[in-house]
Order: structure tokens, then C-alpha cells, then sequence
């Protein structure tokens, strides 16, 4: 299906430049972009996909992977307060 429409010039600047960044011609970044919106949101499953990946391949234990959690958890609040 071919679909043709308007952009505002401003928005045209932004669909070049974020094709650009992507390594993508223009028309190729604004089909997969309406094609990603048509999917509709993904799980959270789908979203954790990678990180289960890596953290699996990584061999890391069940215990192991809490205290990384943990960890990030406690510098995220330490460095709450020290902004407060």
C-alpha cells in the first residue's frame, strides 16, 4: 500500500534527521515508524527480552542478579537525598 501525505516543514526537518541518525532514508524510517505504532504497545515482557537475554548469557545467579538490583537501588536513593 502506498500512502501519501503532508509534513509541516518543521516536522519534515525531524523525520530527515532522525532517519539519518538511524542510518535509514526517510521513507523507509516513517514506514517503520507507523508500523511500530499500528503494533500498538509492547509487554513488558517484550520490553525485559534483552536484559533477560544478557542476564541469563551472563551465567549470573539468582542471588547475584538481587544484589546488582539492590545496589542500583541504593545508589538511586542515595543519590535522591543528596539532590534534595
Amino acid at each position: 500500500m502506498t500512502v501519501e501525505f503532508e509534513l509541516s516543514p518543521e516536522f519534515e526537518v525531524k523525520l530527515r534527521e532522525r532517519a539519518n541518525a538511524a542510518a535509514k532514508d526517510p521513507a523507509t524510517f516513517a514506514r517503520e515508524a507507523v508500523e511500530e505504532k499500528l503494533r500498538g504497545p509492547r509487554s513488558f515482557a517484550e520490553i525485559l527480552a534483552p536484559i533477560h537475554k544478557e542476564v541469563e548469557d551472563s551465567g549470573m545467579t539468582d542471588k547475584e542478579l538481587d544484589s546488582l538490583i539492590q545496589q542500583a537501588i541504593d545508589d538511586s536513593r542515595r543519590e535522591r537525598k543528596l539532590k534534595a
